[in-house]
């Protein structure tokens, strides 16, 4: 698959990686114009850095164009963390391919289950992750209810 010309791929990389700290701060950007500072649960780039994290990273040619993580938690599952793809890579299944992406990962590192928590307003990523099998659940530590989140999970195993 390409964009613009430039073969896409996807792989794991460290949050100081060329473009990671833009993906992240789009992804910040877009989050703010939905959501209130409470319902904005990002992960920044020194928790991405931890032994727990695994961020992939698309990049068409070097360009830097989505990205997605999982932290493993306790009890046997992680929670999906920042999902992003730009505006020029939006439309072509990427968030797919990096959500494929990360399920692999979470397979090898014997993880039974993908939690994530999402806002009501992000239709796209809503339809992508009820396409990809994942089913709506109750509030998981350490979230609250919150009017604007959707929690959502998936069994792996």
């Amino acid at each position: 698959m390409s964009i613009d010309g430039e073969a896409m791929r996807i792989a794991r990389e460290h949050p100081t990686a060329p473009g990671v700290a833009e993906l992240i701060a789009a992804s910040d950007a877009f989050s703010a114009a939905l959501y209130p500072p409470e319902s904005n649960h990002g992960i920044g780039l020194d928790e991405l850095a931890g032994p727990a994290v695994r961020l992939f990273v698309a990049r068409a040619g070097d360009a830097a164009i989505g990205c997605v993580a999982y932290k493993r938690q306790a009890g046997g599952f992680a929670e999906v963390k920042r999902l992003y793809v730009t505006e020029r890579a939006r439309g072509l299944q990427l968030g797919a391919l990096l959500m494929a992406a990360i399920e692999a990962s979470a397979r090898a590192d014997a993880v039974a289950v993908l939690r994530l928590e999402t806002g009501i307003y992000n239709d796209a990523a809503l339809t992508l992750y009820r396409r990809l099998g994942f089913a709506e659940i109750g509030p998981f530590p350490p979230y609250r209810d919150d009017p604007l989140s959707v929690f959502m999970q998936k069994v792996l195993v």
